[in-house]
């Protein structure tokens, strides 16, 4: 079967062997998958990436980031087969998504990031049946391929302290950005502060409902705390609590993931805030702890999701809590991946890009 295969840091399509289903798995065809911001970073710079999950404890898998690698974690598949002892709940033909997670005899393969497995940028690949989640409501294919990266959102927002009036920014309207917009909105929380300098995603954060999009270029958005009930000081907001005034709890997303980005963010939140960080910094980067200390601002740093998001993520799509439509704005075949990759480094030219392996 053809497939796009990660070799000496560039993107090739080739053949690679065909699949057989084991105990407990299901063989599916790839209807769409998603190009994910790690993806981009990971063709040049797999070994760093592998090299700081180990430092971060990540378990040992085996994985060689110079061996062949097929990307593709955030997909929506058809099932075309059942291995060995399987239930079968879901019949051939069902569309599904998954956690990007198969299990096997020898362990836990990461779709994506595995030598042995391809993720989705193949034309198919081996899921567990005991993970596939069946896509509900007529949802569309590509909508569903976004339950992977919208349930990274929803999983930043659970980590936040957020209060019923609580306001928030988000900093960075990239795709990681969007889904914390949509989790937020999806549960109720406003307001909710949008940044970034792309108009592209501007337009892509309103559409999602943030209640205030900003350009940095031309307002810093942290202008905005005052007006929407947030004094930026211990002493102002000593001053409005002797007053009998509630303070609205602020809470900010970073999803940036830029060196930098993290030391402004704790200089100009107001203070008592808590910063979530979602942006994956893939450099040494450095703060002063002494600002973070004198306006007690909490760090929240935050991965992946559960298995119950990630299931929550998939009913907001399918019953429209969470509006994707437009998100998507190209999808290229097997033949198009290595030009996607070049297109999405430039945020005007695309929100999101699906690679349709069989289209």
């Amino acid at each position: 079967m053809r497939a796009v295969v990660r070799r000496n840091k560039t993107l090739v399509c080739d053949e690679i062997g065909e699949l057989t289903p084991g105990e407990g798995q299901v063989l599916v065809k790839t209807l769409a998958c998603g190009i994910c911001g790690s993806d981009l970073h990971a063709l040049h710079h797999m070994e760093h990436l592998i090299d700081l999950g180990r430092r971060g404890g990540a378990p040992e898998s085996g994985f060689d980031p110079a061996a062949d690698t097929v990307f593709g974690h955030e997909f929506c598949a058809e099932i075309l087969d059942h291995g060995p002892g399987s239930a079968k709940a879901l019949k051939a033909g069902a569309r599904v998504v998954s956690i990007p997670i198969t299990m096997t005899g020898g362990g836990v393969e990461a779709l994506g990031f595995s030598n042995r497995l391809p993720g989705g940028f193949a034309e198919r690949m081996i899921l567990s049946e005991a993970l596939i989640l069946e896509v509900p409501n007529g949802l569309p294919t590509e909508s569903a391929a976004l339950t992977e990266p919208f349930a990274v959102g929803l999983h930043a927002v659970a980590k936040a302290r957020l209060e019923p009036k609580s306001v928030s920014l988000v900093v960075g309207c990239g795709p990681v950005g969007l889904a914390v917009i949509a989790a937020l909105k999806a549960q109720g929380y406003g307001p909710v502060i949008a940044a970034d300098f792309s108009p592209r995603r501007r337009a892509a954060a309103e559409k999602l409902g943030a209640d205030i999009v900003i350009d940095p270029a031309a307002e810093s958005p942290h202008e905005r705390w005052e007006s929407l009930g947030v004094p930026k000081t211990r002493a102002a907001q000593s001053m409005m609590r002797m007053m009998g005034a509630p303070i609205a709890q602020p809470v900010v997303f970073e999803c940036v993931g830029s060196p930098g980005v993290l030391q402004a963010l704790i200089e100009a939140a107001p203070a008592g805030s808590q910063i979530v960080v979602a942006g994956v910094c893939m450099e040494t980067d450095r703060i002063e702890p002494s600002i973070a200390i004198t306006k007690e601002i909490e760090l929240t740093f935050v991965f992946g999701y559960s298995p119950e998001e990630f299931a929550l993520t998939l009913r907001h799509l399918s019953e429209g809590v969470i509006d994707v439509s437009g998100l998507v704005t190209g999808t290229v075949g097997l033949d198009g991946v290595s030009g996607a990759f070049k297109a999405l480094g430039d945020p005007e030219a695309h929100v999101k890009i699906m690679v349709q392996p069989n289209g």
